[in-house]
């Protein structure tokens, strides 16, 4: 059984899901993919895994690095679970390319690129996962189901010199 949690964050509403062995779901309103995944059965409350998750996101906010994650549940295909755990071995304020994740999954950057994309895209637990820490080659700041303009907001939030990166049209570095 999964119970639900809204977090207010100073990017909007987060929509956190989570049963009795970890964080199932952390969706931005709005977001691609939001709530994919979310037992039709569950219900609002509070749970111990779910306070420490919205615990861990203020401290995050307030631009401190929180040094463990509250306890996940993730489910999908083996392949990217293996991605989700690669991702969470990004550093803080540190960026990796789509290209250098297929390379430590053993793949050629061309080749398993695009299934790494695909994966990323369907992380169930943005943020805590950090997809937002994922860029294109060439320094491309490419699509985050959360909106490109929040992954700028992640991003600068931790750190990251923005003056490296492509930003598409129509959105600024804050």
């Amino acid at each position: 059984m999964q119970t639900t949690t809204v977090y207010s964050s100073p990017l909007g509403s987060i929509l956190l899901a989570a049963d009795d062995e970890g964080v199932t779901g952390l969706w931005f309103e709005g977001q691609k993919y939001e709530a994919r995944g979310l037992d039709p059965q569950a219900v609002r409350g509070s749970t111990p895994i779910l306070d420490e998750a919205c615990r861990w996101l203020a401290a995050y906010f307030a631009g401190r690095r929180p040094k463990t994650l509250p306890p996940l549940h993730l489910t999908g295909t083996a392949f990217q679970r293996s991605v989700w755990d690669m991702m969470r071995q990004i550093p803080y304020g540190c960026t990796a390319t789509y290209g250098e994740l297929a390379c430590g999954l053993g793949g050629s950057k061309g080749t398993m690129a695009r299934a790494v994309g695909s994966a990323v895209g369907r992380n169930p637990v943005s943020v805590l996962v950090p997809c937002h820490r994922v860029v294109g080659a060439g320094g491309d700041l490419t699509g985050y189901a959360g909106g490109i303009e929040r992954k700028i907001a992640l991003l600068t939030l931790e750190g990251v010199d923005l003056a490296r990166f492509h930003l598409p049209r129509g959105t600024s570095a804050h």
